[in-house]
């Protein structure tokens, strides 16, 4: 598994709709079938399934596993602390997923600066 703190090295959200298991597993740094028992512990998790039963993530989804993964990992809490820690932080989170979001933003903008100057 990762080292605590990983999260902040975890690369930019890009600006899509839908994201494949494989694209969020690479975004989120947790194997896909680590994402599937996901699905089955926390409510938040909805993947659209779509023909074959394939799933696609929305960005909303990326950020609820980043989310886990970091009360998972980063701060040592059980499936079962997480989960509660979710549900009784849903007000809460729309504030940290804004702050996500507008950090995801400034690396985005970031970088369209660096194009600009060269």
């Amino acid at each position: 598994m990762l080292e605590p703190g990983n999260n902040d090295e975890l690369p930019p959200i890009p600006g899509k709709r839908y994201f494949t298991i494989g694209e969020v597993s690479d975004l989120c740094a947790v194997k896909p079938h680590v994402l599937r028992y996901w699905e089955q512990e926390f409510p938040q998790l909805k993947p659209v399934k779509r023909r074959g039963n394939r799933r696609y993530y929305q960005r909303q989804d990326v950020l609820v596993i980043r989310q886990i993964r970091s009360l998972l990992y980063d701060q040592g809490f059980t499936i079962g602390g997480a989960r509660q820690q979710l549900t009784g932080e849903e007000a809460k989170s729309d504030v940290s997923q804004s702050q996500q979001l507008i950090r995801q933003m400034r690396v985005e903008l970031d970088e369209i600066l660096k194009l600009l100057r060269r």
